[in-house]
């Protein structure tokens, strides 16, 4: 059986996708304070490989990751679910315009959805 990751593209398919979420991101007044530290390059490239590891089924303790990577958002800046809500929008308005199939879309979307809580650290 194909995995996400198979379906949507592979990992080029990702890096393209990843590259225009974070243009829309980084140009939305609301998630673009988030990354005003960041290293850009380094948080695609990242971002890249942990969705590619996600999707192909090898990524370990994703709850955890995402907790982890997450939580000085929550305490120090106040990520709420409006983020949260914020960063599904472009998410969603990505693999739309990338022309993702959308019962594969509907599974990208439901997987980041599950994370909510983590994200969120609740």
């Amino acid at each position: 059986m194909a995995t996400l990751l198979d379906r949507i593209g592979g990992d080029a398919a990702v890096t393209l996708a990843v590259d225009r979420f974070y243009d829309k991101i980084l140009a939305d007044a609301l998630l673009a304070p988030f990354f005003a530290h960041s290293n850009m390059e380094q948080q695609r490239k990242k971002q890249a490989r942990f969705l590619s590891s996600v999707m192909g089924g090898t990524a370990v303790n994703v709850d955890g990751y995402m907790r982890n990577a997450h939580r000085r958002y929550v305490k120090d800046m106040g990520l709420t679910d409006r983020h949260f809500d914020a960063v599904a929008g472009h998410l969603q308005s990505t693999l739309n315009d990338l022309g993702v199939k959308p019962d594969v879309a509907g599974e990208v979307m439901a997987a980041a959805a599950s994370l909510r809580e983590s994200v969120l650290d609740r």
